[in-house]
């Protein structure tokens, strides 16, 4: 499921972290793959113990906290702290699939259910540098305002366009759904958008809780804590 989520960060709080990560240092973003992806990445990202990609990232995640798109459509059991890239002067990353599993610290581990980019550079600042899944459907091409976000699923094969003028920046990061089967998350989100438009239009109280009590023992049987 690609899903645009709108919003997650308000024109403010974007100005404020471009102007935090202007006077950062960014390290080689090949750094954080394997061979192989490093063989098509070029790009810069704040390095992994900086303290500005924690704070950046912390804000991050308390905005999608608090989102209600988000957490109907991901579930959200665990999440990976998100990292920043920056891509200018022609860079890019190749067509790649994001590993199914990674390290969280320690001896922690995340499956990669979903995928999610955060947009934090205006689409008419740049050119170039539009996020590109490859399904069953074709090749969806995505960029979005500064502030919103982009969820599709972690096994979907994806590139970053070569960005030419101007320069991208986005955070990105993994989560594990409490449902690993990215149709069931398609029908419960479905579902739940229908209860909330029939509760909005004043449908029969008894039907809304009929289907709130079946959305509930689907997650119950699909849920994977």
């Amino acid at each position: 499921m690609l899903l645009h989520i709108p919003e997650v960060l308000s024109k403010e709080q974007v100005m404020g972290m471009r102007r935090v990560m202007d006077d950062a240092d960014w390290t080689d973003g090949r750094e954080t793959v394997g061979p192989q992806g490093a063989r098509v990445k070029r790009n810069r990202q704040l390095p992994e113990a900086s303290p500005v990609r924690r704070e950046l990232g912390d804000l991050v995640i308390e905005a999608l906290r608090v989102h209600p798109l988000y957490h109907a459509a991901v579930l959200p059991l665990r999440t990976l702290p998100p990292r920043f890239n920056r891509y200018e002067g022609g860079g890019e990353y190749g067509f790649h699939i994001d590993g199914a599993v990674m390290g969280t610290g320690g001896d922690a581990q995340l499956r990669s259910d979903v995928s999610v980019t955060v947009f934090l550079a205006e689409p008419d600042t740049y050119d170039g540098g539009e996020l590109i899944v490859s399904d069953t459907y074709g090749e969806h091409e995505v960029k979005l305002p500064a502030g919103d976000a982009i969820v599709y699923p972690s096994s979907s094969l994806h590139r970053v366009a070569p960005v030419t003028r101007g320069t991208r920046i986005a955070a990105f990061f993994w989560v594990q759904s409490l449902v690993r089967d990215d149709g069931a998350r398609r029908l419960l989100l479905e579902m739940d958008t229908a209860i909330r438009t029939l509760s909005t239009d004043g449908a029969d109280p008894a039907a809304i809780l009929s289907l709130t009590g079946v959305y509930h023992n689907l997650l119950r049987r699909w849920a994977d804590t």
